[in-house]
């Protein structure tokens, strides 16, 4: 299992608490962006790499992903959460976009551009090799790996139209926060879980999804070429905060903790 990481702006593969730069080892990178743009030949060479590196501070972590050229989002992939926004679960995935200028790193603060700002947990695919038309059973193989990510939404621009629009909502400064390493394998039954606080708010299994991603993989590309760094948020389950009653939403005093079995967690503080 490889873990990629973003250490001030510079790729290394991540050994426990060690970091070893990628273009000092193995001649990618140094930006992540670049041995993205590599990742069959980055994959086989990380294969055979000897765990090493050195001490490195996790406050340095960027966004493993930091530009990507597309960033897609699915919504409704959990039946629970489906039930709770009063739908019944979709037959095909509803698709929309989060600008990629809304891309932060795993442990960032970010600023609260109104009063109804929610969270929303979701396991993040990373395209690691490209193409138009990929079918569901060649779909892992273009897939780079997984990581930890949050879908920020500012409810009250979401719902000022008829019907409600989803991007601009979710694609304010900081509201795409990923990391905070890319890892190249996750558990099928890998547990999502998102805390606000002390408090549990967000809890399924990756396997509850609607429609996984080797499923999202062929459906958008059967549309979109994907392309090397473009990320998949693949939904989000139940637990939101706009569905509680009362309706909860962020505030200055909240440190919201993201987290899935293997990838590592993100956590997010907001002015």
């Amino acid at each position: 299992m490889t873990r990629l990481a973003n250490l001030d702006g510079r790729a290394v593969l991540v050994f426990g608490d060690r970091a070893l730069d990628v273009f000092e080892a193995g001649g990618f990178g140094p930006d992540p962006m670049d041995v993205l743009s590599q990742w069959p030949a980055f994959t086989e060479w990380a294969r055979s790499v000897v765990p090493a590196g050195s001490p490195y501070d996790p406050a340095l972590l960027g966004p493993p992903v930091p530009r990507p050229r597309q960033v897609f989002a699915v919504a409704l992939n959990y039946p629970p959460h489906a039930a709770e926004a009063g739908f019944e679960p979709p037959s095909d995935p509803l698709v929309f976009t989060k600008f990629p200028t809304c891309i932060a790193g795993p442990d960032e603060t970010v600023e609260l551009p109104g009063d109804r700002v929610d969270w929303e947990v979701e396991l993040v695919a990373v395209i690691g090799r490209g193409g138009h038309r990929i079918g569901a059973d060649r779909a892992l193989s273009h897939v780079a790996g997984y990581m930890v990510g949050q879908d920020l939404s500012e409810r009250r621009v979401q719902m000022l139209g008829e019907p409600p629009q989803f991007s601009l909502a979710k694609s304010f400064p900081g509201f795409g926060p990923i990391g905070p390493h890319l890892v190249t394998e996750v558990a099928p039954d890998a547990s999502i879980t998102c805390l606000l606080g002390e408090e549990v708010v967000q809890k399924a299994s990756v396997a509850d999804m609607i429609f996984g991603v080797p499923s999202l993989v062929a459906r958008l590309s059967a549309v979109c070429p994907l392309l090397p760094g473009d990320l998949i948020f693949t939904g989000t389950p139940a637990g939101v905060g706009n569905r509680r009653t009362p309706p909860r939403y962020l505030t200055t005093d909240d440190v919201l903790t993201s987290r899935i079995d293997g990838l590592g967690e993100l956590r997010t503080r907001f002015r």
